[in-house]
């Protein structure tokens, strides 16, 4: 999968690219650059937020669309999209009308903040409503952001309960206990896979893979950080984790670009020269590809 979330601004600065032209243009050198490495690996558009038919129509029109095998979408009705749970058919068919391509919902979830039972009832109408959609469903997701850490958006506390409902998206709480959701979760794996980011040299792996095996998850969607590649002891980190994760059908996002390849230096920045990211996506297919 290609980037996250592309067309929010949290996630891709399209004060730079304003037209995503320069998206385009860097997603398809990596298609180019990762069917080079193995064509028999399905690519996908990163899952985009909100879900927009528009912007799927520009990838359309931009050439990206015809490089890749699937489209990605994410949505959080009960958090914070701007429709009803009950529209997932209604949003999917938007997407359906302007491109013929596979649709996987690769992020999908509900958060405990205000109650564990939001949380439970948004797992179970999700599946209602979602397994019959599509083959691939990714909730996300299976822990709890730690308090400690920053949730990945540029307006942190200024986005009041939006920013913190970020940290109360997991099965489990930070303290390792299972959530209401979490007692269900079973009942829907393997139609429901999980989408967990790890972050670098992530204590919770093992636990994470215990977890997963105990639901009966086959499919795993996760990321490999392009901006934590650049790290010291990255490929020690990235090796123990794919090792641990190959008893499961992984979907690997690709996104997060180094400062110092970056128009501007942050992680959301088209990268100066959009090669760099394609020759990161192909050495990972090469280091990967066959897990």
């Amino acid at each position: 999968m290609f980037w996250n979330e592309p067309n929010n601004l949290s996630h891709w600065d399209f004060e730079i690219d304003r037209d995503w032209s320069m998206f385009a243009a860097m997603v398809k050198l990596a298609a180019q650059a990762v069917r080079s490495e193995n064509p028999k690996l399905l690519q996908v558009l990163g899952g985009i937020s909100p879900i927009d038919p528009a912007f799927i129509q520009r990838m359309q029109d931009l050439g990206v669309l015809k490089q890749l095998d699937v489209v990605g979408v994410h949505g959080f009705p009960l958090d914070w999209n701007h429709w009803t749970i009950h529209e997932w058919p209604a949003k999917l068919a938007e997407i359906r009308a302007v491109t013929s391509k596979p649709i996987w919902v690769s992020e999908v979830g509900a958060s405990s903040f205000g109650a564990e039972e939001v949380q439970e009832f948004g797992l179970k109408k999700t599946a209602e409503l979602l397994i019959p959609e599509t083959d691939h469903v990714f909730w996300y997701s299976l822990f709890d952001l730690p308090r400690a850490w920053p949730a990945t958006t540029r307006h942190r506390e200024s986005e009041g309960s939006s920013y913190y409902r970020h940290f109360y998206m997991g099965l489990f709480r930070e303290d390792g206990g299972m959530k209401l959701a979490a007692r269900q979760f079973a009942d829907y794996a393997p139609a429901f896979g999980i989408c967990q980011w790890f972050h670098f040299e992530d204590h919770r792996l093992e636990t994470a893979v215990r977890a997963l095996r105990d639901f009966g998850v086959k499919k795993l969607r996760t990321g490999l950080s392009w901006a934590d590649f650049e790290r010291p002891n990255a490929k020690r980190w990235f090796d123990r984790q794919m090792r641990l994760l190959e008893p499961f059908e992984v979907t690997v996002t690709f996104c997060f670009t180094p400062e110092h390849h970056g128009i501007k230096p942050h992680h959301t920045s088209p990268p100066s020269d959009p090669q760099k990211y394609a020759s990161f996506c192909a050495e990972m297919v090469r280091r990967y590809g066959d897990c």
